[in-house]
């Protein structure tokens, strides 16, 4: 893996990624060179006109690369669910899902279905998403042609609680505490899933990676007043790494061969703020088996998705 870059991501034609939040950021970086590479990308964007511009400028640098937007708002169950029987009734291949789209540090909100928007957002549209795909990912493996899972986590995971009584934030509710609770079960999501696909035989492979601090609109976007001018002004310009090398992970961890299900790729570098994509260890509270449990099954009744049982 030695100095990893998306340079050496290996011919991707006929393979078909769907890649959430593609309209900007780590995820249209993600998209974009999925494509350079060959691959049928279904960008996401829970915009029409912000997704279909973000078509446009990757079209306009590579004229013949295979792209198409679908709208999909991962914070809307019902979105979701529409979206991935779209999928199914179009009978489009799945070979890689990077469940990559997230908001940041936003004040309290909660979504159609009831639900905090940061948990709802980052962790249970994607674990919707997943289930509601997972057939026709595996359809993929049984032709092998290295299905994955890609769920994208953060170095926020670590130190991050998952509150059972009080997932939503009515009780009290501090954006950054919530951000963690996200992304720390984005990591228990990946970590188990991976171990439910090898109960079951399955080769599809769940891995899970991380940008490290990379400059994108997710620091501007989420974040109000203050915190806003701090990313925007102050932290990001001085400390964080281009979108282009944030993406390196999630890029490796969709495409390298001798992908492992269970790792966690993240940069090498101190922190793991920067660098090249590394096998990086997840959290002690990332590797709790009986919070894993736990935040699955309830996941499963808010999502109402239920995932096979072996």
């Amino acid at each position: 893996m030695a100095k990893w870059t998306s340079a050496r991501i290996p011919d991707q034609k006929g393979r078909t990624a769907v890649v959430t939040g593609a309209n900007s950021g780590l995820g249209f970086q993600t998209a974009r060179e999925l494509a350079r590479h060959g691959a049928h990308v279904v960008m996401t964007a829970r915009d029409r006109n912000r997704g279909t511009a973000a078509v446009e400028r990757l079209l306009a640098e590579q004229p013949r690369a295979s792209v198409e937007l679908r709208l999909l708002d991962l914070s809307d169950l019902d979105s979701v669910t529409a979206f991935a029987q779209k999928i199914l009734d179009d009978g489009l291949p799945v070979d890689v899902l990077v469940n990559n789209a997230g908001v940041m540090w936003p004040p309290h909100r909660l979504t159609p279905q009831g639900y905090e928007l940061q948990f709802a957002t980052n962790h249970l549209g994607h674990f919707a998403l997943t289930g509601l795909l997972l057939g026709r990912l595996e359809k993929s493996a049984a032709q092998g042609r290295d299905a994955r899972v890609v769920t994208v986590s953060s170095v926020e995971h670590r130190g991050g609680t998952v509150f059972f009584d009080d997932l939503h934030g009515e009780r009290g509710y501090a954006p950054r505490a919530y951000y963690s609770q996200s992304k720390l079960a984005n990591a228990l999501f990946g970590l188990e899933l991976d171990r439910r696909l090898r109960a079951a035989g399955s080769t599809v492979t769940s891995v899970l990676a991380h940008p490290g601090y990379a400059s994108t609109n997710l620091q501007s976007s989420g974040p109000t007043g203050f915190l806003r001018f701090f990313f925007s002004k102050i932290a990001n310009p001085l400390m964080a790494q281009p979108v282009e090398k944030g993406a390196w992970n999630q890029l490796y961890a969709a495409t390298a061969p001798g992908v492992q299900g269970g790792q966690f790729i993240g940069p090498d570098g101190f922190g793991e703020y920067r660098g090249h994509p590394a096998v990086v260890q997840p959290d002690k509270a990332a590797q709790d088996l009986d919070v894993a449990r736990r935040l699955w099954s309830v996941s499963e009744q808010l999502t109402q998705v239920h995932y096979p049982s072996h």
